[in-house]
């Protein structure tokens, strides 16, 4: 009975590890899962941010009818189209380890979808990506 609760506990511990896991996306950002098409938020080098969206064997394609906009802290950021991407109206404040919500909108009708996560951006010592788009967990 002991051995069939430590397994038990083992496997569930196991299965909160994996879910936690992330993708990175093409740019080395954070992909936003059970998003269609395919999107990555990415902090560029000025603090803005950035969101991409991808299709088949993650090619580029042109956002459309998306809508997207960020709470970092307590700060609300808007996006606005940029070419075929996303780009951020601001910069996102300074801090490390910043909470954030990313909402993204498919279409003007759609239900939002919230996306959160501490944007750590020291480097990871193993993928060598900024801690919030890392996917090795070292």
């Amino acid at each position: 009975m002991k051995a069939n609760l430590i397994t038990l506990i083992m496997t569930v511990a196991l299965a909160g590890f994996a879910a936690e896991k992330t993708q990175n996306g093409p740019k080395g950002g954070r992909l936003l899962e059970k998003t269609e098409p395919k999107a990555e938020f990415f902090l560029e080098k000025d603090r803005t941010a950035s969101i991409t969206f991808y299709g088949a064997a993650f090619k580029p394609v042109a956002a459309k009818e998306q809508t997207a906009a960020v709470v970092a802290g307590k700060e609300k950021i808007e996006f606005e189209k940029k070419g075929d991407i996303l780009v951020s109206k601001s910069k996102l404040p300074d801090g490390d380890a910043l909470p954030i919500v990313v909402q993204v909108k498919q279409t003007a009708t759609a239900k939002p979808q919230n996306f959160r996560f501490k944007l750590d951006t020291s480097i990871c010592g193993g993928c060598k990506r900024a801690e919030y788009a890392c996917a090795c967990h070292e």
